[in-house]
């Protein structure tokens, strides 16, 4: 069993003999791997149309690589444990260089493009985004390509609070949950009671909860029991110090804000604006995550959190001085992970049988014994 600490960042099982016991022994793909490709594809136009309508968003281009000077890049988590892929264009002999980054997620891009591209309060945009997360360790549903809507909305200052939060994230849900109909209506072989589907209603849980529930149990873990129990869930309060001395999870410090005060609905002082939708994934029995989203940092929170996590170096990159300076809107957002959705819907074993992308030979011989076959 991993120890808390280690457990606080990075995604991964961590050892190849172990995820081979956890990959389901009797599997076979409900689809054939034309009907994956239709069902794909059928799934994200579903959820691109509905996600714009339930949350007033428009579709926008979104950047693959990024101005290291920038600083929006996404570094994922605080601790420095996952770091981009960074080159040199040596641009005009040298004279004009610039010295950039594949981006891990469009995170903190999408907060500078509202202003960008004029977004009012209410009005936001969604990204078809496309990185690369070198640092991952490649298991059944992690993969060093990772596929995203990211989406980011512009929201008023009395809008910061937990209801909001909440209330958009109902809105994601049924987009997902709609999406599930959607498919099986097209493909009435994923509809199986082998593998039941989403449950109705997500269960809203502060980490704090979480923590009181498993107390001895490192994050992932924890979750595992939680999706087991609940089926599907949205934790929340991810970042700040829970009472066991650690955080649910190591929270980048510079866009989801952890540290604003909530209340529970018993009167308990809580913390955090932000959280994950998880769901039991009854193919691979394991927790399986969604979406992380949150409600973004103000000046005075980003300061906090940067003070925090002993990065206020960082305060002088151009993103987080337009925060600062409040040159940017206060806003709500969101990854969902496409390939994670399209593995959950279509009822995979293996992310890989909805992404293409590298995989280590040890992997593919794994997944191939166990009649899932990844796309090469």
């Amino acid at each position: 069993m991993a120890d808390k600490k280690s457990d606080l960042a990075g995604p991964g099982i961590g050892d190849y003999a172990e995820l081979e016991k956890i990959l389901p022994q009797d599997y076979s793909s409900l689809l054939s791997a034309k009907e994956t490709q239709l069902a794909i594809y059928a799934v994200k136009d579903y959820i691109e149309e509905n996600m714009c309508r339930e949350l007033n968003l428009i579709s926008v281009t979104v950047p693959l690589i990024v101005d290291v000077e920038s600083g929006v890049n996404d570094m994922l988590d605080r601790d420095g444990s996952r770091t981009p892929i960074q080159f040199h264009i040596s641009n005009d002999h040298d004279k004009n260089p610039i010295d950039a980054q594949v981006v891990q997620a469009a995170t903190k891009w999408k907060r500078m493009a509202l202003k960008q591209f004029g977004m009012e309060v209410g009005e936001g945009l969604l990204t078809d985004m496309r990185a690369v997360r070198k640092d991952y360790w490649l298991d059944h549903d992690h993969s060093a390509y990772v596929d995203q809507w990211d989406w980011e909305l512009t929201i008023t200052k009395e809008q910061r609070n937990l209801q909001f939060l909440k209330e958009v994230v109902e809105k994601i849900w049924n987009v997902l949950k709609g999406a599930e109909a959607q498919v099986q209506e097209q493909f009435p072989q994923l509809k199986t009671d082998k593998y039941p589907n989403l449950p109705d209603e997500l269960t809203f849980i502060h980490a704090e909860d979480v923590l009181d529930k498993f107390p001895e149990l490192p994050r992932k873990q924890r979750e595992t029991e939680m999706a087991k129990e609940l089926g599907a869930m949205f934790i929340y309060g991810i970042g700040w110090e829970l009472k066991d001395g650690y955080p649910h999870e190591m929270r980048a410090a510079d866009y989801d804000d952890w540290v604003t005060r909530t209340t529970s609905e018993d009167g308990r002082e809580m913390h955090g604006l932000n959280g994950d939708i998880l769901v039991w994934n009854p193919v691979t029995k394991r927790r399986h995550e969604l979406t992380s989203m949150g409600i973004r940092v103000t000046a005075e929170t980003l300061k906090l959190q940067l003070e925090l996590s002993g990065q206020l170096d960082m305060l002088k990159l151009p993103y987080h001085q337009a925060i600062i300076n409040n040159e940017i809107p206060l806003s709500i957002g969101g990854g969902i992970g496409q390939s994670r959705t399209f593995m959950l819907l279509l009822k995979k074993a293996h992310i890989g049988e909805v992404s293409a992308t590298v995989w280590p030979k040890i992997l593919k011989d794994m997944c191939k014994k166990k009649n899932i076959f990844v796309i090469e």
